[in-house]
């Protein structure tokens, strides 16, 4: 009997030859993350500093804190249990101007996500930006170009309820030219979806940020 090893078949060959291309393309792929990893982070924390400048005017700085059930925290640490992140907005004397944060909800093609500002004073919704939204051009833009939408979040109430635990009244979205209470917010007529996913991820944010945030005003006014 011979001991000659049996001949590699083609198929077999085809099969090393591909795994050793999937090899190859997976440590460029990793390679390729972990390079443009830290510039994609930064990219996306100077949107969202440029989202909150846009809907606080007149800030000079901004800082990131964590809210949570144990007080607020910078952002620069891990994220405690149940934390929100919101961004404290300072004038050039170092004064507070206003608070941001973001909120999230599905639209009609893809998740919409926004910036809303805060204004404590007046514990109202302030002014809206758009941080990213794939909606349908001529459409769904209509969040961002359309000024009578944009007057809804002049003063939009996210009061909150006696006990401090959630909103007065929820944020609603109503048909267009029904608005009657100042917590609604009045839909763009053929952009109802994302309208709606407006309303939906400004509630949403509100309802868990809110609560967490009113008792630790103070430390942001200090500017802490």
């Amino acid at each position: 009997m011979s001991d000659a090893p049996a001949p590699i078949t083609p198929s077999a060959a085809m099969i090393r030859t591909l795994a050793l291309v999937a090899t190859i393309c997976g440590i460029l792929i990793v390679s390729a993350y972990q390079g443009t990893f830290d510039a994609v982070q930064a990219n996306k924390k100077l949107a969202l500093e440029r989202a909150v400048f846009k809907v606080i005017p007149g800030a000079a700085r901004v800082s990131e804190f964590w809210a949570s059930p144990a007080g607020l925290q910078p952002a620069a640490g891990a994220a405690s249990e149940g934390g929100v992140k919101l961004y404290a907005a300072y004038d050039p004397t170092g004064a507070l101007k206003g608070i941001a944060a973001e909120g999230a909800a599905k639209g009609y093609a893809d998740v919409v996500r926004v910036m809303y500002a805060y204004d404590p004073a007046k514990q109202a919704v302030t002014g809206l930006g758009v941080v990213s939204m794939r909606e349908t051009p001529g459409i769904g833009d209509k969040i961002y170009t359309d000024q009578a939408f944009l007057k809804n979040f002049e003063a939009l109430d996210v009061k909150l309820a006696a006990d401090g635990k959630a909103l007065a009244h929820a944020v609603k979205v109503v048909k267009h030219g029904t608005k009657q209470n100042p917590w609604e917010i009045d839909a763009i007529a053929g952009a109802t979806v994302t309208t709606k996913a407006v309303g939906r991820g400004i509630n949403e944010s509100a309802q868990r940020l809110l609560p967490l945030l009113a008792p630790h005003l103070d430390t942001l006014k200090e500017g802490k």
